[in-house]
């Protein structure tokens, strides 16, 4: 839970700071590009300079989200002031997340850290860390509520259809057990705001490429199933085109297998090494416990870490690590 103090000492150093750096984290989904430019843009109109980026040095927004508002507004990380002014992490579990940026982040003479992720510490200087609410876009919404107020200035269209992207995926639809009631009504009001619902759905889960629904066939024809665990892997071989940030939501292929309590994908990273991405059906294994035990973080239901061996050697220790802990658990 946030306090009132903690509210308020976010939004009055935004209130009262003439620039700021916008942050996400590497390999942005939809709740980081939603969360961050939802928070950019609104910070702009009301006359802040405003960066915004993440600390890769491909800085291209998926085909996904290019739909967005703010999405033509993404700076390189070499573009970014060494000495800022006040610098926001968003969706960030730890601040390794921020790559390239975590210098500028560190040296800012002003802090906040953002997220809705348990295993977030709190890196910075004023930190709103709730890991109740659905998604950080859910928690950027109630920020930028207390920043205008009372016939202050509410979010524009753009600005609502930003947040609302990032709350519908990082919530599945409305589906995961991470929506709240409290996130519906953040929905509706967002809604309110003008979010065309529809263009949402299109673009985000309804503008697959041909070569994409490919990948799904290779993933599925690679999965193995034990006792309730499916697994596969995805190599930079395997794209044929295809940008790796495009590929976040194949694991829900695997995930909607029946009966399935986690779902492991690994995929190959361009610059070498792994990421492995779990994702937990039915609240009977904790993938954020799983993936802190490799140095990774995240959710009870989708967490994620970096490997440097491959599908042969890092699928096993996962497999072996959880029945280790489900054993310690007994």
């Amino acid at each position: 839970m946030i306090s009132d103090d903690q509210w308020e000492s976010a939004a009055g150093v935004l209130r009262g700071a003439g620039s700021a750096a916008i942050f996400c984290h590497t390999s942005p989904d939809g709740d980081a590009l939603g969360s961050m430019f939802g928070l950019g843009l609104y910070l702009t109109r009301l006359g802040k300079q405003v960066w915004m980026s993440w600390g890769s040095e491909d800085v291209d927004v998926p085909p996904q989200y290019r739909f967005l508002p703010g999405a033509g507004s993404v700076s390189r990380h070499s573009e970014i002031p060494e000495s800022l002014e006040l610098c926001v992490a968003l969706d960030c579990a730890d601040i390794e997340r921020l790559g390239l940026l975590i210098e500028r982040y560190k040296s800012a003479a002003a802090s906040i850290n953002i997220d809705h992720h348990k295993t977030n510490e709190g890196f910075g200087k004023i930190n709103v860390i709730d890991p109740s609410a659905s998604s950080t876009a859910e928690l950027v919404f109630g920020l930028t509520t207390r920043m205008g107020g009372t016939g202050g200035v509410g979010l524009n269209p753009d600005e609502a259809t930003c947040l609302y992207t990032g709350i519908v995926t990082d919530t599945g639809r409305f589906q995961y057990s991470s929506t709240t009631p409290e996130t519906l009504r953040v929905a509706a009001n967002l809604r309110d705001a003008g979010v065309d619902h529809e263009l949402v759905a299109r673009s985000v889960f309804e503008s697959a490429s041909f070569e994409y629904l490919q990948l799904v066939g290779v993933v599925m024809s690679r999965a193995q199933l034990s006792d309730g665990v499916v697994s596969s892997w995805l190599a930079q071989a395997d794209l044929n085109g295809v940008g790796l940030d495009e590929t976040e939501h194949l694991i829900d292929v695997l995930r909607a297998i029946r009966n399935v309590r986690l779902a492991i994908l690994l995929k190959e990273k361009p610059e070498g090494g792994w990421k492995a991405s779990l994702r937990s059906s039915g609240g009977e294994v904790d993938a954020a416990i799983l993936a802190k035990s490799f140095g990774g973080g995240g959710h009870a239901r989708a967490a994620g870490f970096d490997a440097d061996g491959g599908p042969a050697d890092v699928i096993p220790a996962i497999v072996q690590r959880l029945a280790n802990l489900e054993g310690s658990s007994d």
